[in-house]
């Protein structure tokens, strides 16, 4: 029995349809600002990515490219001016900043009705009471792919191997809204294969390239992969060892066209959130 693949792109492709429509519908006028500190060249795709579904939906995107030896001084005051503009609903800063650049400091900058990635504290702990308005955009789109496939968290034990507070926090706190009974493991984990093998859907976040093996896989288990890697050939690919977790699990996310595509659609629909937020 081979997995069925969630498809990514398409639930992608569809989250930005409606977000298009949305904001025709109402005649919204919409703006994101993205800024990029540096030319890290992974950074500058994500950024390419995230100006194209803009175009797609209709948002206005505004970008502001600093130099690697920009100051903190001039960040925050860059910041503090976005956090002021009207045209501006959303305010993204991509991460990795430079070495010397404080990035606890700059996201807590960022007005938290802007802050569309919802790494601001006053986010974090919506998140954590259930009462948030914007999630952040790779587990929301995690979420998404889950529901989209028809999976019903309800009652089902879920395993989520990571604990950043961008994917592997928030990811066990959505799961945990939608009643699911929820383990977080990390490096420290005893008998990690034995965990995971528990698990009636499986988030994995940790940032090793083909590290959940089949054997750490329960038969008809959920697979989400969130994990982006380079392979020993300079491939993608994710934290799963796809080809034969695939022929365990019920339902997989390929790498790539999985969870990546997702990210940004959220993202975009963040935007049009915060929009309405600031409206009223």
């Amino acid at each position: 029995m081979a997995a069925q693949i969630i498809d990514g792109k398409a639930v992608s492709a569809k989250v930005k349809e409606e977000v298009r429509q949305e904001i025709e519908r109402e005649g919204l006028e919409v703006g994101l600002a993205v800024v990029i500190v540096g030319d890290d060249p992974a950074s500058r795709v994500y950024v390419n990515n995230k100006k194209k579904a803009c175009e797609v939906c209709g948002i206005k995107s505004y970008e502001y490219a600093l130099p690697a030896e920009t100051t903190e001084e001039q960040l925050l005051e860059l910041v503090d001016t976005l956090n002021a503009d009207d045209k501006v609903n959303g305010i993204l800063v991509q991460l990795p900043l430079p070495k010397h650049l404080n990035e606890e400091k700059v996201i807590e900058r960022i007005s938290p009705m802007k802050d569309v990635d919802a790494f601001h504290a006053a986010n974090v702990g919506k998140i954590m009471i259930g009462n948030y308005a914007f999630l952040p955009c790779t587990p929301a789109g995690c979420m998404e792919l889950i529901h989209s496939a028809g999976i019903d968290v309800s009652g089902k034990e879920c395993v989520v191997i990571g604990r950043s507070n961008i994917v592997g926090k928030p990811m066990a706190m959505l799961l945990l809204h939608e009643n699911g009974t929820v383990t977080v493991c990390h490096s420290r984990t005893k008998d990690l294969k034995e965990v995971c093998r528990r698990a009636d859907i499986l988030v994995a976040a940790v940032g090793r390239a083909g590290f959940v093996t089949a054997d750490m896989v329960k038969d008809g288990a959920v697979v989400i992969d969130v994990g982006i890697n380079r392979n020993a050939d300079g491939k993608l690919c994710g934290d799963v060892a796809y080809d034969e977790v695939a022929e365990k699990a019920s339902f997989i996310t390929p790498v790539p066209g999985g969870v990546g595509p997702m990210t940004i659609a959220m993202l975009m629909k963040n935007t049009v959130m915060a929009k309405r937020i600031q409206s009223k």
